[in-house]
């Protein structure tokens, strides 16, 4: 006969009772107490994740605050009704008025009354798009304005509705003061491009001083010649008038007249003042043309011939070389455009300098200069007969200090200035190799003045 299974139980007064239980009991038994384990482990399990999202609640709270506490912009979060819900460190050390007094406080009340109507119209402006850098001014403990330019937009709940307003503004003055110092920054900048300007066109007049000095001796020499011709021709004609004030007899002037050649003198006159007026006022257009390149002052508007200035750049350039280039001018007879002369001659002096120098080295230095005009523009193409442009160095010619010439022969600012001034006209610069070989150099000018004028 099988025994019936017993269970022990221990009494409080430590006296065992064992009691019997049928098998189909125990079983049940043995089920209650596996499903009480299974669900002491859920709940271990649950109050595990519990705490660990409590633990990341607690670290994006604290994240939160420590960003609002660090934010230098104020902030101001208020719901539909116009009750302020949050604040942050900002605006407590702007206003002079700790956090907990902000709480459920009318928006309007932080305002000036100069304010109000934005601040009532606020929720309806922000129905279409969220606001940017609206003027406004903050009300201080004290009774002060502070200017404020804010920017607003709408915030959602999880659903998507609106739920109020997130409002974010910087104190004017901070933005008045980063305003000084990016001007001031700004006028550095352009100064020390001026002074870059004025340094290439020193570098360059350095380069062009044999060509310059060659170009003032002709006419200098012109005139200086005619001068001396003139003095003698002075002389006789001095001479003849002294004997006719001594009142010389008519045979005896007469034969004066033919040995001092003064009906030569007379007829050789015109022409020695001409040419005399011709050379000085080619060395007073040669001065100009100096005075107008090299000055560091911001050269005035004016017209002028894109050809003379072509012809007088490239006979600067290259007759200071020691094997002068051939020259194939093809351009029209006259191209007046209205713009900075001295600017466009730089551009231009740049150009055939670069040009020069790199067919220096050839048997037969060869260049092209073309000059045409379309609708809107005026091109002068420089063309040389040397090796081209790298390809990798098309994309960064313009860009200031690169060069492709050897250490000591080219600052690399050549270039960049011209594109700078190019483009300050109004123009462009462009740079290419030519199909049959060499590299072609474009000004493109606008030839109705500069654009930006």
């Amino acid at each position: 006969m099988t025994s019936k299974p017993a269970v022990s139980l221990i009494q409080n007064a430590g006296v065992e009772v064992t009691l019997e239980l049928a098998p189909a009991t125990e079983i049940a038994w043995v089920e209650v107490v596996q499903k009480m384990e299974s669900v002491y482990a859920d709940l271990v399990q649950t109050q595990v994740e519990i705490e660990e999202k409590n633990s990341a609640f607690e670290e994006a709270q604290q994240f939160i605050r420590s960003v609002l506490y660090s934010m230098t912009d104020v902030l101001v979060v208020c719901n539909l009704r116009g009750k302020i819900e949050q604040v942050n460190r900002a605006l407590e050390l702007l206003i002079g008025m700790p956090a907990s007094e902000f709480e459920n406080r009318p928006l309007a009340s932080i305002f000036s009354d100069e304010s109000q109507v934005f601040i009532h119209d606020l929720p309806r402006k922000l129905e279409t798009e969220a606001l940017i850098d609206y003027k406004v001014s903050l009300l201080s403990d004290e009774g002060s304005f502070i200017p404020l330019a804010v920017n607003c937009s709408s915030r959602y709940d999880a659903s998507g509705k609106v739920v109020g307003v997130v409002i974010v503004g910087r104190p004017m003055g901070d933005l008045q003061r980063a305003y000084q110092e990016l001007n001031s920054a700004h006028e550095n900048l352009k100064q020390a491009q001026m002074q870059l300007v004025q340094s290439e066109k020193m570098a360059s007049l350095g380069r062009l001083v044999a060509g310059v000095a060659h170009e003032l001796n002709n006419p200098i020499s012109f005139v200086f010649g005619n001068m001396h011709a003139l003095q003698r021709y002075g002389e006789r004609i001095n001479r003849y008038l002294s004997a006719v004030d001594e009142g010389m007899d008519r045979s005896s002037l007469k034969r004066l007249r033919d040995e001092l050649k003064i009906a030569r003198i007379m007829g050789d006159m015109d022409s020695l003042i001409d040419g005399t007026l011709e050379g000085a006022g080619r060395v007073r257009d040669i001065v100009q043309d100096l005075l107008c390149y090299s000055t560091a002052q911001q050269e005035s508007v004016c017209q002028f011939d894109l050809g003379d200035v072509v012809i007088t750049s490239a006979e600067w350039v290259t007759k200071a070389c020691r094997t002068k280039p051939l020259i194939d001018y093809d351009m029209p007879k006259i191209v007046i455009l209205l713009g900075r002369k001295g600017h466009v001659q730089q551009i231009l002096i740049n150009l055939i300098q670069n040009a020069v120098d790199v067919i220096a080295d050839q048997q037969v230095p060869r260049m092209s200069i073309r000059c045409k005009t379309t609708e809107r523009h005026a091109i002068v193409s420089i063309h040389d007969s040397g090796p081209g442009i790298p390809q990798q160095a098309l994309t960064k010619l313009f860009e200031p200090f690169y060069t492709t010439k050897p250490v000591g022969k080219g600052t690399g600012l050549g270039l960049s200035i011209s594109y700078g001034l190019a483009v300050d006209m109004g123009g462009e610069l462009k740079a290419e190799n030519h199909p049959a070989g060499g590299a072609v150099f474009s000004l493109h000018l606008p030839l109705r003045g500069i654009d930006n004028e």
